[in-house]
Formats: C-alpha cells, sequence, structure tokens
C-alpha cells in the first residue's frame, strides 16, 4: 500500500459509493475511463481484485473492504489535520464528530447548540446510535469523541465526566405498587418492555435483575426510548429506563416511577476518546466545554423516587 495514491483510494471509495464507473467519474469530476485507470493500477499495485459485479452494481471484494477501511481512515486524518491547520487561526472555524448514545439526545443537542453559539465557525457533525454502534465509530474514527455512560472496556480511551445519570423503573400513572418503596422480588412476575441487545440501558437493566435474583419477562424488545415510554403508558408493562428520558411524561402525570430497593442505578455522562487520536482543538474544546458546562444541561431528577437519596453524598444518606 505504501505506493498507493490518493487518487486511486478516491476512486475505489467512489464506485462502492455510486454503484458505478461513470457515476463514480462524475462525482470526481473526471472521465469513466480515468477512474478505470486507477482502479487497474491499484489492484495491479496490490495483486488483488478490489472490486465485485453484484447485478448493475460493483461492491467491494474482500481486499477492497480493506482498502475501503484504510481510505476512511486516510480521508478523517486529512480532515483533521485541516481543522487542525484553520484552528491556528483560533477556533473561528473547524469541525467536530460527535457519537451519542441514543438516550444521551434527551440533552446534549442543547448543550452542542450553547457550545456553537459561543463558537460560530465550528461546524458539529451528529452521529446518533446504540452503544455498540458508537464503539465501532470510535475504534473507526469516524467520530471524533462519543458521549456515552459506559466507556468501553476493550479498547484504549480517554474519558471526561459530566454528571450523574440514573436509571429507574417506570409503570403506568395508575399501577398499585405506586406510593411505597417496593422490593426487587416484588418485580419478578411483572412483563418489560427493553431496549435492545447492545444498548447500555439493556445491559445496565440485566445487572440489576441478575444481582436481584429475578428472570425478567421481556415482553417487547424495542429499539426507542420513545416507543417504550408509549407501550408504558398504553399498560403494555414496566421498563428499566434512563431517568433523562421521562422527565416531561413524570411531570404531565403520564409516567410514575416506582421505589425500588437497589434503584435508581446510578452511573455516569462521559465525553469518550480513542487514547491513541489525537483530537483537534475544536473537539478539545468541545470536551472542555461539556467537562465544564455539560451538567446545566442534565434533565432535573432529583424530584424521582428514591433520586435525590440515591445520588446525596454517603454521609447524608439514611440508614
Amino acid at each position: 500500500m505504501r505506493n498507493a495514491t490518493l487518487k486511486q483510494l478516491r476512486a475505489v471509495a467512489a464506485i462502492v459509493e455510486t454503484g458505478s464507473v461513470t457515476a463514480a467519474a462524475k462525482k470526481l469530476n473526471v472521465t469513466p475511463p480515468a477512474v478505470t485507470m486507477q482502479v487497474q493500477l491499484l489492484e495491479q499495485h496490490l495483486g488483488l481484485p478490489l472490486l465485485d459485479r453484484a447485478g448493475d452494481r460493483f461492491q467491494p471484494s474482500a481486499a477492497g473492504r480493506e482498502v475501503l477501511s484504510a481510505a476512511a481512515r486516510i480521508e478523517q486524518a486529512l480532515a483533521d489535520c485541516g481543522a487542525a491547520l484553520d484552528a491556528m487561526k483560533g477556533l473561528r472555524s473547524g469541525r467536530v464528530s460527535v457519537g451519542l448514545v441514543s438516550t444521551a439526545k434527551y440533552f446534549v443537542p442543547a448543550a452542542l447548540g450553547a457550545f456553537t453559539r459561543a463558537h460560530p465557525g465550528i461546524d458539529v457533525v451528529l452521529t446518533v446510535g446504540n452503544r455498540e454502534a458508537i464503539i465501532a465509530g470510535l475504534r473507526g474514527d469516524t467520530i471524533d469523541v462519543a458521549i456515552m455512560g459506559r466507556p468501553p472496556l476493550d479498547m484504549e480511551v480517554d474519558k471526561t465526566l459530566i454528571g450523574d445519570h440514573p436509571h429507574v423503573l417506570i409503570a403506568p400513572a395508575d399501577h398499585p405498587l405506586l406510593g411505597r418503596r417496593i422490593p426487587a422480588a416484588a418485580l419478578a412476575g411483572a412483563t418489560f418492555m427493553s431496549r435492545e441487545p447492545g444498548s447500555g440501558t439493556r445491559g445496565l437493566m440485566e445487572r440489576f435483575f441478575q444481582q436481584s435474583g429475578i428472570d425478567p419477562r421481556i415482553g417487547m424488545e424495542i429499539d426507542s426510548n420513545e416507543t417504550i415510554k408509549q407501550a408504558v403508558m398504553a399498560g403494555l408493562g414496566l421498563a428499566f429506563i434512563s431517568a433523562h428520558t421521562i422527565a416531561a411524561e413524570v411531570a404531565d402525570g403520564r409516567l410514575a416511577v416506582l421505589d425500588v430497593e437497589g434503584l435508581p442505578e446510578v452511573r455516569q455522562w462521559f465525553v469518550v476518546k480513542r487514547t491513541a487520536k489525537r483530537l483537534t482543538p475544536p473537539a478539545a474544546a468541545l470536551t472542555e466545554f461539556l467537562s465544564r458546562r455539560g451538567p446545566e444541561f442534565l434533565p432535573d431528577t432529583l424530584h424521582l423516587p428514591g433520586v435525590a437519596r440515591a445520588m446525596a453524598p454517603a454521609d447524608d444518606r439514611p440508614d
């Protein structure tokens, strides 16, 4: 790969993205024969085919996928370099790519709005997904920083604390267990609406029930907090969920929080980056901003059952 050129890498990437040589040539503003020549030169250099035809479209071969992955990292490195050079003139311009686990969308957009008002020349690009997708983005350097509740253990990362993140059990507003503290065992026969496997909330829920000796009955697996809340309001079951997602529904009396022994589970929100990745000045500025001002954008949850008690300093908690 040492003698591969950007033109060759971009030709392969454009064909895969558009599906054809003609469309790739239009995207790159060159002629189709020029695109074909660049791909052929790279294939000859590597000694492997990079593209396969599937119907009327081209798809990458196994070797092509490796080349595309390397090309994406090179393009990201060039973008980071450009942002760093722009930042040498001050934080008047630049770009930062942010990955959010889906639960973070309840507070992060407001924080990013404040950041972009302070730095109007910086473009912020958002990617929202579950925990596994965001970790993949970190690993592949398609995002600069991630906002998540539990940093990955299988790669070296740096984390910066934003604030506390409680998780609770929600129920319909007329549930018979409301109004008193109940043991976790009281939930043994309940049906639960659950996030999908791979989400941080699902993993935390499973650990809580395992520690409580309960094998929960999962009525539905749903990849949306909003749909889970609607299902609970409709009486389809209970749900283990981030307290930061339910403030409006609890305030309106559409949902209620069960006061369960051992809950809330209080985790934290972090800004996470790969240790080996050098942050551009815009990304570093955003990390510092979220560390300093992020807590003011977190939803107020101290009025929810058990939350104030769980988040109080240890010496102030009742026995």
